[in-house]
């Protein structure tokens, strides 16, 4: 089994690039479904999160309004250390069931947008980083994803410098370009981590 983890700034492209490994048959293990399932309703990590800041935090129907949330710990890196607290430790240990249930010689690919922040590459046997410039994130997260610029921003900021990223990556894929562009680089990709998973088995 070879366990990779692929992490990226928020709007370079790294949930198209998870797509596109499970595509070729990568045990694909998305932290951000995750810790959306942790947080729902009824469940321990909600009570968590309500017990820590506040109903206020919840939708009308009991849900977690994850855009009021995001509004309160990304502009307060004291706030996100505490919503950090509550949900990577119930992501960690769902995301290691899933790779206890992979096949031997699996490619598991753990998507983790926080790799870099909380100095996470040395559990993996790879780490590939999917990067794009700040200007290319900035289009996107405002003009795909509709967001207020000054929220990009803030989001972009909360994270890891692209420097600090790239410090960590053992492979980089460049997302800069066309979607044609990423796909030839994963089909690359793909080839040398299932070679190596084969090899390890």
């Amino acid at each position: 089994m070879l366990i990779v983890g692929l992490t990226g700034g928020i709007g370079a492209g790294k949930s198209e690039a998870l797509r596109l490994l499970s595509a070729r048959g990568a045990v694909a293990i998305d932290a951000d479904r995750i810790a959306r399932e942790v947080v729902a309703p009824g469940t321990e990590g909600l009570a968590a999160v309500v017990a820590e800041f506040g109903s206020g935090v919840l939708a009308a129907d009991g849900s977690l309004d994850r855009p009021r949330l995001g509004g309160v710990v990304f502009a307060d890196p004291e706030r996100l250390r505490a919503l950090n607290a509550i949900v990577h430790p119930l992501v960690a240990a769902r995301s290691a069931e899933l790779r206890q249930a992979a096949d031997p010689d699996a490619v598991v690919v753990e998507d983790v947008p926080l790799l870099a922040e909380n100095g996470l590459a040395d559990r993996y046997d790879t780490v590939v980083v999917v990067d794009a410039s700040d200007a290319t994130r900035m289009d996107r997260l405002v003009r795909s994803r509709g967001m207020a610029e000054e929220d990009a921003r803030a989001r972009m900021a909360a994270q890891a410098s692209r420097a600090e990223r790239l410090a960590i990556a053992d492979v980089v894929l460049d997302n800069d370009g066309s979607r044609a562009d990423l796909e030839r680089q994963v089909d690359e990709l793909w080839e040398r981590l299932a070679r190596r998973a084969r090899d390890a088995a």
